[in-house]
């Protein structure tokens, strides 16, 4: 550890009253081995910004030179400076000290209680729930000139809680806070706490709440910040593309149901429903399942039933509720024949694909519903196919079926616009894959957005009023390869 580590190797040395360690520090300061970086500290690292020392060594100074205090307020939460640079700290004073680069603010106020938390040497922090009433005192500064949070960051965190851990996690602070508050003096303090966390579990009226996601949270509708975190990045960058417009070539009855067919035959096949193409046409021209495989044909005709349906592809939700509705319906169609996955009903567990956690199932509704404001403002029918496929795959709000609702969804922004819908092939289904785990993973969406318009410039020149010509054209672009080295070509007619 660095304070074993001999004196003048360690790179910050605080003043001491032991004789024998001011003599050292005296004789290397003198002899250049050290340098004085703020009152009463030094350090052996003579190259880099002291600013940069001083934030790394920050709270083993503090608990060096200043023990007995307390990371309070925000910064108990935070445990960093504040943009501005500010600290704060509780002890017996007020004071305000500056060191390079940041501003210690000490507050007068109680001494740690039990329950408190060790930190650095002398230095502590308060609990989660004094932290809370502190956070809630009175302050004529605001921002990060404040040493309170603000009344929605305060919310988001009380929220956060419920979200994660639920009602009793909750109530156990707040039962910990009426605790402390007597001891603490912070009976005021304590009220307003009470009043939020009411408001958020909807046992109080919620317009005392002004963070939207804590009000979300009281009217029922709790969604996943992260996510839509994710959602606005997405569409922030579809609204600055100019995107082409790829108008529908297969106008007629019969070559709009040639290529749902195959649109349907490869949604199915990307999620592991495996058929042989003369299988698949069995099963679409007989309207029947094979019968060792029922559950797998329903799953073939489902899908085929929804996208070879122009009418019902030409509905698009006009209303977050209506979006709810939309895709409860189309599930229950597509999975009408697998009774154990619920069709038509959200997921009542969560669900995962490899390390990746979609929303969790108490979110859903919330997510949804908070993301149509998005989707609402966007203008082009791509960037809206392109933004509601990836909110129902990142949501996953279904058990089972949602890479398809997702594609299906997609297709229907661009049917009801007249425009050429979008297939992903078997060839391309490791570049789809890829880029939407990317985008999950990274949070950044060119690859995402350039990897659908590459399947959307493909699939407008899949076109025919024969089913056996559109499959030997696919076949042209190798549709159908499976080899992870395939390429998916595109082909001018």
């Amino acid at each position: 550890m660095e304070k074993n580590r001999p004196i003048h190797l360690q790179e910050v040395i605080c003043s001491s009253q032991d004789a024998k360690i001011s003599k050292q520090i005296t004789k290397l300061l003198s002899a250049g081995v050290i340098r004085k970086i703020a009152p009463r500290v030094y350090s052996s690292n003579l190259d880099e910004p002291i600013e940069g020392i001083i934030r790394r060594n920050l709270f083993q100074i503090l608990g060096t030179i200043y023990p007995g205090t307390m990371l309070s307020h925000r910064s108990a939460f935070e445990f960093q400076p504040t943009k501005t640079g500010q600290l704060f700290l509780t002890t017996s004073y007020t004071k305000k000290v500056k060191l390079p680069g940041i501003t210690i603010q000490f507050l007068s106020g109680p001494s740690p209680i039990e329950g408190d938390n060790k930190f650095s040497g002398e230095l502590s922090a308060s609990q989660k729930a004094r932290a809370f009433l502190e956070n809630l005192q009175a302050t004529k500064k605001l921002g990060s000139e404040s040493k309170c949070l603000s009344l929605p960051e305060i919310e988001e965190r009380l929220e956060q809680i419920i979200r994660v851990n639920g009602e009793v996690e909750i109530n156990k602070l707040r039962d910990q806070a009426r605790g402390i508050s007597e001891q603490l003096g912070m009976q005021q303090e304590f009220e307003k706490l009470n009043r939020l966390i009411s408001a958020l579990l909807t046992t109080k009226t919620s317009k005392i709440l002004s963070s939207p996601l804590a009000k979300a949270r009281a009217f029922g509708k709790p969604y996943d910040p992260s996510r839509m975190e994710l959602f606005e990045t997405l569409f922030r960058e579809l609204k600055q593309i100019e995107f082409p417009y790829r108008e529908e070539k297969n106008t007629t009855p019969t070559s709009f149901r040639n290529f749902a067919f195959f649109e349907s035959y490869f949604s199915n096949y990307i999620e592991g429903t495996v058929f042989e193409i003369d299988e698949a046409k069995q099963i679409i021209q007989t309207n029947k399942p094979i019968p060792a495989r029922n559950d797998d044909s329903h799953d073939v005709l489902g899908t085929y039933q929804i996208v070879s349906n122009k009418k019902e592809m030409e509905i698009t939700p006009s209303t977050p509720e209506a979006f709810l509705k939309i895709i409860a319906f189309r599930h229950s169609i597509l999975l009408s024949a697998r009774v154990d996955k619920n069709p038509g009903l959200f997921k009542d567990k969560n669900n995962f694909a490899g390390s990746t956690a979609f929303v969790d199932y108490n979110l859903v509704r919330g997510t949804l519903l908070q993301s149509h404001d998005f989707y609402s403002a966007l203008d082009h029918p791509f960037a809206k196919a392109a933004y509601i496929m990836f909110v129902m795959s990142e949501v996953h709000p279904f058990l089972d079926g949602n890479g398809r609702i997702a594609r299906v969804m997609m297709n229907a922004e661009l049917v009801k616009a007249g425009q050429s819908k979008i297939i992903i092939p078997t060839v391309f289904r490791e570049d789809y894959m890829g880029a939407l785990k990317k985008f999950t993973k990274q949070r950044k969406c060119d690859t995402y957005i350039k990897m659908l318009q590459h399947a959307h410039a493909f699939s407008a020149n899949v076109y025919s009023e024969n089913m056996d010509d559109m499959q030997a054209y696919l076949t042209s672009c190798n549709a159908f390869t499976e080899d992870s080295d395939g390429l998916l070509k595109i082909k001018t007619r």
